[in-house]
């Protein structure tokens, strides 16, 4: 055989350390003992693993250590991650909960623990020297393939049930908190709970995005929470005292006297809930001025009272009227 080692890896002269990695890996999972019952495979793998030994110590110091060495996997180098959307109501989104949620993803194979091979043989032909176990090398003469070791075919135990992946799809039920203040469109990252690690790879993370669903009273905008509520016509004129709504107690809120006309209020800090450097967001109430429909004898009484009180005023109280009675008379305001 002959034993030159890019011969024996498949790789051209120029072949550079990304190519070598990638080609000892996939041989020496080929070859490798416990995974290959064929009597050649120990020795296969002694020269594969020589050969790969051999080309990198000419590349640098980091030669000597195979990829099969690297069992900490990297951050750089991670199983695929999840992504998840987690529909919420706005009063958890805004103080938090606790969730279960259901994840499908990759778990070892129960029929073959993992191992992608079964008692089940299966036989195909080596795809470097189609079938004849020969190929040219570099001067265009014949030499033993090195991908087949001269068989001209592979003969391979694959699992029936993963086809040979070693893995298969599993459902899990993962408890999470949602932390407080989250808001629609972010990431809840749950590290290493992606697709699970390997050999080779770290596990992946899983990413929940928010979706908070519609609320029958408050509009999210920001960290502000708007809303509408009829009020009094009488309280919007008087100034009086009124209870609002908010996602937790409600709030008092004095109103400053005015018209009875629709009035938009605000209360800083009682909105939406802050989170890390962001504040809470305002309370914004449209209020809408509701006039009564009908009359007790003793409400009629009271707001005849009050009309007279400010019909006394004259034109402080009523200016409109107070000008149109002192048309009537044929007088002027100004005289």
């Amino acid at each position: 055989m002959n034993h030159d080692p890019h011969l024996l890896l498949g790789l051209a002269p120029d072949a550079g350390p990304a190519e070598l990695k990638r080609a000892y890996r996939r041989l020496a999972m080929r070859w490798h003992p416990d995974r290959n019952s064929d009597p050649s495979a120990p020795e296969r793998f002694r020269q594969i693993r020589a050969a790969y030994e051999q080309l990198v110590a000419v590349d640098g110091p980091e030669g000597a250590k195979t990829p099969e060495d690297d069992d900490k996997p990297t951050a750089s180098r991670k199983a695929a991650d999840i992504r998840l959307n987690l529909d919420i109501s706005l009063e958890q989104a805004a103080f938090g909960c606790r969730r279960t949620v259901e994840v499908t993803r990759g778990k070892p194979c129960a029929t073959c623990d993992g191992s992608g091979e079964s008692g089940i043989t299966r036989t195909r032909f080596c795809a470097a020297c189609h079938g004849s176990g020969r190929v040219r090398d570099a001067k265009r003469v014949l030499v033993t393939c090195g991908e087949c070791a001269g068989r001209g075919f592979f003969s391979e135990r694959i699992c029936p049930d993963c086809a040979g992946s070693g893995r298969e799809l599993g459902r899990v039920s993962l408890k999470i908190s949602v932390p407080a203040g989250l808001l629609p469109g972010d990431d809840l990252r749950l590290a290493g709970q992606g697709e699970p690690a390997t050999a080779d790879l770290a596990a992946g993370d899983l990413y929940l995005t928010i979706l908070v669903r519609s609320h029958p009273l408050f509009q999210l905008r920001g960290r502000d929470l708007h809303f509408a509520m009829p009020a009094s016509a009488l309280a919007l004129m008087a100034g009086d005292e009124i209870r609002l709504p908010t996602l937790g107690k409600p709030v008092s809120l004095t109103l400053d006297p005015g018209p009875p006309d629709a009035r938009e209020v605000r209360i800083p800090g009682k909105g939406y809930p802050g989170r890390g450097r962001h504040h809470a967001g305002d309370l914004v109430a449209r209020l809408d001025p509701v006039f009564p429909a009908t009359l007790t004898a003793r409400q009629r009484k009271m707001l005849l009272k009050a009309n007279a009180a400010l019909m006394d005023g004259g034109a402080d109280a009523l200016p409109e009227i107070a000008a149109w009675n002192l048309g009537q008379r044929g007088g002027s305001p100004d005289a």
